[in-house]
């Protein structure tokens, strides 16, 4: 197959060379400390997982709004102009992301972020928007 060989109209891609100089030895130490510093697969996982959480733009208004202050699911519903189901729906898989906390308080349950590395998350976001901006 040749780059720009045209085949039944589609364009074949040239095979893959190797497109270094064979001369050039790469740094078998360099190579095997980045191996052992690499996150397990397992954890790869996780980390995608919870960047799906982040993926959606409710639970980003929820999270925007629960690192001002903790809140009830009635709240959040106002604030985010959605229905309590909705909400409910929101803030149940940010509880199985470990992304938020509640508590009970009489017949309200109150919600809150889970830690700070989920605030930061969020600004380190936000920032990086703004200045990609610039």
């Amino acid at each position: 197959m040749f780059y720009g060989q045209k085949q039944g109209g589609c364009a074949k891609l040239s095979p893959m060379m190797d497109i270094e100089d064979s001369h050039v030895k790469h740094d078998a130490s360099r190579i095997s400390k980045v191996v052992s510093r690499l996150n397990s697969r397992e954890d790869l996982e996780l980390m995608v997982q919870t960047f799906k959480i982040y993926g959606d733009p409710s639970r980003l208004r929820i999270i925007n709004a629960l690192i001002e202050d903790e809140l009830c699911v009635h709240e959040i519903a106002e604030l985010m102009e959605m229905s309590q189901p909705a909400v409910s729906h929101q803030l149940r898989q940010l509880k199985q992301a470990r992304v938020v906390n509640s508590r009970r308080d009489g017949k309200h349950i109150f919600y809150s972020l889970k830690d700070e590395h989920v605030i930061q998350m969020f600004k380190t976001c936000r920032e990086h928007i703004q200045e990609s901006k610039k």
